[in-house]
């Protein structure tokens, strides 16, 4: 997993130092999450999750200091989620090709995500809507675009790496405001665009086929 959880919990107002405390900011966030798929991000009140998980509400504020800290730390837990299928497309990359199909199943993945749970597409909208979280999501795309450059920009030419961390950002960024787009369109629509989107992609990839690293060709035809 990319990010341990006393990353995560950098946003807490208090630390959770015992399981119960632990047990009690994850009800909490479970909570949250199923009211603002319920009722949107407008809906869901630290009243309301204080009701629902069975305590007061100061022992909501003692975690969290408002609304905002719970989307953060919300956006966060599904960034790592992100992050550790990032991860996983690219566990065994041996060739270029590999890449193109790795990129192609993390894009699906996203999409599948983000249209069938509500509390995701509002959580993603909230974000785009708030400033400082913005800047958040864009910090948080850039390292998801580093952890794939990390995982497959080996098979590339030293030379070419840099351009290739460019790009790999770049369609980080634009894939995920395509997703947003195409997850409000009817699905014959969305899969269209899907395929126009990979399309796309692929042919960018394929700028890097000739550079691949020598030295891997070498050892390969060895």
């Amino acid at each position: 997993m990319i990010v341990d959880a006393g990353d995560l919990e950098q946003r807490l107002r208090r630390r959770p130092k015992q399981e119960r405390s632990r047990e009690r900011v994850e009800e909490i966030l479970r909570v949250a999450k199923e009211l603002i798929g319920e009722k949107g991000i407008d809906g869901m009140t630290m009243r309301e999750v204080a009701l629902l998980t069975g305590g007061p509400i100061a022992s909501v504020y003692q975690y969290f200091p408002n609304k905002s800290a719970i989307i953060a730390m919300l956006y966060e837990q599904y960034s790592a989620e992100t992050r550790a299928g990032i991860e996983a497309s690219l566990s065994d990359v041996r060739e270029l090709a590999d890449i193109r199909d790795a990129a192609d199943a993390i894009l699906d993945g996203y999409y599948l995500r983000v249209a069938g749970d509500p509390a995701i597409q509002d959580l993603l909208n909230a974000i785009q809507a708030d400033k400082e979280l913005q800047n958040m999501d864009i910090v948080e795309t850039r390292h998801q675009a580093e952890l794939f450059c990390a995982l497959s920009s080996h098979r590339l030419a030293q030379a070419e790496r840099e351009r290739f961390g460019r790009l790999v950002f770049l369609l980080f960024q634009l894939a995920g405001s395509m997703v947003r787009l195409a997850i409000t369109l009817p699905a014959d629509e969305a899969e269209m665009m899907l395929v126009d989107f990979k399309q796309i992609m692929h042919g960018q990839l394929a700028s890097f086929r000739s550079a691949e690293a020598p030295e891997l060709k070498a050892q390969e035809s060895a």
